[in-house]
C-alpha cells in the first residue's frame, strides 16, 4: 500500500558522477531514472531537484576569479544541465517529464509556475525543477524545500551516499550511530548538518518531513514511498 502521493526527491549533482571521472555518468544516470520510473508506475506525483556541484561549485568558484553572484548564476545553469540528461533518461524509460525552470530559458525548458508544475501532475507527468530559485545566494537544498512546500509534497526525499542521518560522519567515524528517527529540533541542537538552515527552517516551519536515505541501494525509494522504515526520518 502506498503511504506517500506527492514527494520531492532531492540528489546532489556530485551523485550522477557515479565515483568516475565524467560530469554525468551514463549507467548512474539510467539508475536514477529507473528509481524515480519504479514510484512513477505506482502512480506517485514525483518532483526532483538536482543539485550542480558535478559541473560547477559556486562557492568554490569565487577564490578563483568568479564573483559570488556570476558564481551562483553558473552553478545554476549547471543544474539546467543535469535536469535536461535526467528528462531525456525518463524520456527513454517511457516516463512523461517536464522540465522546469527557475530562470526562464525557453525553449530549453518552460518557466516554473505552480500553475505548470499542477498541469503536469495532472497529466501523470514528472516534474525537474532546475536552476534551483532562481536567485543567487540560495542552495539547490533551499530550492528542493521550497518547491516541495510549494507542490504540497508530503514528503521531502534526500538521497545521499549513506543510509541515513548520524550523530558524526560514518565514512570517518566507525563508532557513529544512526538515528532511525529525530526531530527538527534535535537535529538543530546537535549541529547536524542535514539540509542547509534556511531548507531545514522552511521544512520544519511547514511541517514538512525529511528522508535521508542510501541513493545507491537499489529499491530503496519504492520501499520508502511503501512505508518502509528506510533511513532517517526527520519530523517535528
Amino acid at each position: 500500500m502506498i503511504k506517500y502521493n506527492k514527494v520531492l526527491l532531492k540528489l546532489s549533482g556530485e551523485s550522477l558522477m557515479g565515483g568516475g571521472n565524467q560530469s554525468i555518468d551514463p549507467e548512474t544516470l539510467m539508475i536514477y531514472a529507473g528509481e524515480i520510473k519504479s514510484i512513477a508506475d505506482m502512480g506517485v506525483r514525483v518532483g526532483l531537484v538536482i543539485g550542480g556541484g558535478n559541473i560547477f561549485r559556486g562557492l568554490k568558484g569565487v577564490d578563483k576569479g568568479f564573483d559570488r553572484v556570476r558564481g551562483d548564476y553558473m552553478g545554476m545553469l549547471a543544474t539546467v544541465i543535469n535536469g535536461l540528461a535526467m528528462q531525456s533518461a525518463l524520456e527513454s524509460l517511457e516516463i512523461k517529464c517536464r522540465l522546469l525552470s527557475a530562470i526562464h530559458m525557453e525553449p530549453v525548458g518552460q518557466g516554473y509556475s505552480r500553475h505548470l508544475v499542477k498541469e503536469a501532475f495532472e497529466q501523470g507527468e514528472v516534474v525537474i525543477f532546475s536552476a534551483g530559485t532562481g536567485n543567487p545566494f540560495f542552495t539547490t537544498d533551499t530550492a528542493a524545500a521550497l518547491r516541495a512546500v510549494e507542490m504540497e509534497a508530503e514528503l521531502l526525499i534526500k538521497g545521499t551516499r549513506v543510509d541515513g542521518v548520524y550523530t558524526a560522519d560514518p565514512e570517518k567515524d566507525p563508532d557513529a550511530q544512526k538515528y532511525d528517527e529525530i526531530t527538527f529540533d534535535e537535529a538543530y541542537g546537535k549541529g547536524l548538518k542535514i539540509m542547509d538552515l534556511t531548507a531545514f527552517t522552511l521544512c520544519s516551519e511547514n511541517s514538512l518531513e525529511i528522508c535521508v536515505f542510501d541513493v545507491n541501494r537499489p529499491g530503496n525509494l519504492k520501499r520508502i514511498i511503501l512505508g518502509e522504515r528506510v533511513g532517517t526520518l526527520v519530523k517535528n
